[in-house]
């Protein structure tokens, strides 16, 4: 019973709950058929819209949808209508934007200016002309669906043509598009410069290395001279004022039988005492002969004295002495140098200079053995072919160097030019030996004292450190760095008045500066004797060039 009892409640609790339950869904049904009648009355109960008697009615927000719904009670066309005007009306105000920000970039004469200010007065007169306003905004009746029609339609291609004019001028007028369109336009010009450098580089690398066709044939000419009059040209013995040091020696190391000449005869020329010069000129082999021949024909005048030797017949330069001469055995630096070279060169302009094989040729590196190629002198003044004297340097043999090895023009001013440009000093080596602020000299004219240099080593400095830069980490190749190294604070500065450089790559230089040098210097890759050359200093080197020489005329130098 007790089972019976609790059964009973049970179902009378269900039975209860099922009662609630539809009781609940038929209260809120009842309540939203309330709502909907109710506001089926509000619309119903409210006056028909007439045009006529509210002709400023908004056009948007509440009011906009208030209209609708009186659209729908009053003529189904006329909601049809209403989107057909606001269409127009909307696109009225975007090309009146269009065109007054048009005018405020001073564009009135542009071509999609006008039509911008063509096509808005059209569409306003459309929308307001007065034969719509009485069929279609201003009729108190229906309205006709044909003329409805013709309104759309006419609507329709205003507004086509409004947006087409739009897309076409949104670039102009997009601050958006305008920005990233000029962002592109930059990258791509940036991108276009870049790769224009690194060619214009290669080239000008081409054409300040390679040798002209002038100074080609001038060496072939002279070479066929002396195979043709061998007994012209027979060599000499040495002659005392070779190793006299009472004399003024010069040490000149270069391939180009035309640039020497200029530089002994400039010397020649501004020099007081000229029979008390002596110059020592360092050739290859391959070019030995001509060098000979040229003095011989055009022998320096003034009693001055010339030595032509080549490198090669100063035996003691071999590769188990000469550091520079073992590394150019190395397979991995002739692969640096030798393969590849347009394809290495154009990937990294900042070393391109660096990849010419002449930075690592015995020609170039011979400055460093001066002490004992000269064995009885006490001082020499090294010249660089690419150099022309204006004045009488005797004096420099006269100059106190303080017991220091060489006597040259620095170059520093402010950060630039300093020993942090020339030496790597992220390698600890480097760091720990020299100091990075410390100022940077020029080689091309340079007074060595070679009995100061024997006492200081500087060919054993040179030594050990090139062999440790065989891999190039230490400094990138040439003879700058191991200079500055080798002569590091043994070198005295001179005026600078005594050493000009620049005329070789810098249009600046002024020529004031120029016309008190006691040396100018066309050092950069504008050499005088190329057709590259800056030509506001070329006669400063012409001048000196031996044009009546039979083999220039026929060579045809153009000078």
């Amino acid at each position: 019973m007790a089972s019976a009892a609790r059964g009973g409640r049970g179902s009378g609790l269900s039975g209860n709950g099922i009662r609630s339950f539809f009781s609940y869904r038929i209260f809120v049904s009842a309540m939203f058929s309330l709502l909907f009648l109710a506001t089926l009355s509000v619309l119903f109960s409210t006056h028909p819209y007439t045009p006529s008697s509210d002709p400023d009615l908004p056009m948007t927000g509440n009011a906009y949808v208030h209209r609708t719904f009186l659209t729908l009670k009053s003529d189904p066309l006329k909601m049809r209508l209403d989107l057909i005007h606001k269409q127009a009306s909307d696109h009225i105000m975007l090309v009146n934007a269009y065109a007054a920000y048009a005018r405020k970039l001073k564009l009135e004469n542009s071509r999609q200016v006008r039509m911008f200010d063509d096509l808005a007065p059209n569409f306003t007169d459309l929308v307001t002309g007065p034969a719509y306003q009485e069929a279609l905004f201003q009729t108190g009746g229906p309205v006709e669906e044909d003329v409805l029609r013709q309104f759309e339609k006419e609507v329709k291609d205003k507004v086509k043509t409004a947006r087409l004019m739009i897309a076409e001028a949104k670039e102009s007028y997009d601050n958006q598009l305008k920005i990233q369109k000029l962002k592109d336009t930059i990258f791509a010009v940036h991108e276009s410069l870049v790769k224009a450098r690194k060619n214009g580089a290669y080239a000008s690398l081409i054409a300040a290395k390679s040798i002209p066709k002038s100074l080609h044939c001038l060496a072939m000419r002279l070479v066929e001279e002396r195979i043709a009059h061998p007994e012209k040209y027979r060599d000499e013995e040495p002659k005392p004022e070779f190793e006299d040091p009472s004399l003024y020696h010069y040490a000149i190391f270069s391939d180009n039988v035309i640039a020497v000449s200029v530089v002994v005869s400039s010397v020649i020329k501004n020099a007081e005492e000229p029979w008390k010069h002596v110059f020592h000129i360092v050739t290859d082999r391959m070019n030995l002969a001509a060098m000979n021949v040229w003095f011989t024909m055009r022998p320096v005048g003034g009693g001055a004295h010339v030595e032509v030797k080549a490198a090669e017949d100063y035996t003691f330069l071999n590769s188990s002495y000469a550091p520079v001469l073992r590394q150019l055995e190395s397979a991995k630096l002739q692969s640096f140098y030798f393969e590849n070279g347009a394809e290495n060169a154009t990937k990294d302009l900042n070393n391109l200079k660096f990849r010419n094989p002449k930075y690592l040729s015995m020609l170039n590196h011979l400055r460093f053995y001066l002490p004992e190629m000269y064995p009885k002198l006490q001082r020499i003044l090294f010249l660089d072919d690419d150099v022309v004297v204006q004045k009488d340097l005797s004096a420099l043999w006269g100059i106190n160097l303080d017991g220091k090895v060489n006597g040259a023009v620095e170059t520093c001013f402010g950060s630039f030019h300093r020993y942090a440009q020339y030496l790597n000093f992220s390698h600890p080596l480097i760091k720990e030996k020299f100091n990075p602020r410390a100022c940077a000299w020029a080689y091309g004219m340079n007074i060595f004292d070679l009995d100061a240099w024997r006492r200081e080593k500087c060919t054993e400095q040179y030594h050990y450190w090139q062999n440790l830069n065989e891999d190039r980490t230490l400094w990138k190749l040439g003879t700058l760095p191991p200079g500055l190294i080798a002569f590091y604070t043994t070198t005295k500065s001179l005026d600078k008045s005594w050493h000009v450089l620049g005329l070789g790559y810098n249009p600046s230089v002024s020529m004031d500066v120029i016309k008190n040098a006691a040396v100018v210097h066309f050092n950069g890759n504008m050499k005088p004797w190329l057709d590259i050359a800056l030509n506001q200093y070329k006669d400063l080197w012409t001048k000196y060039v031996d044009s009546e020489m039979e083999f220039v005329q026929m060579c045809n130098f153009g000078f």
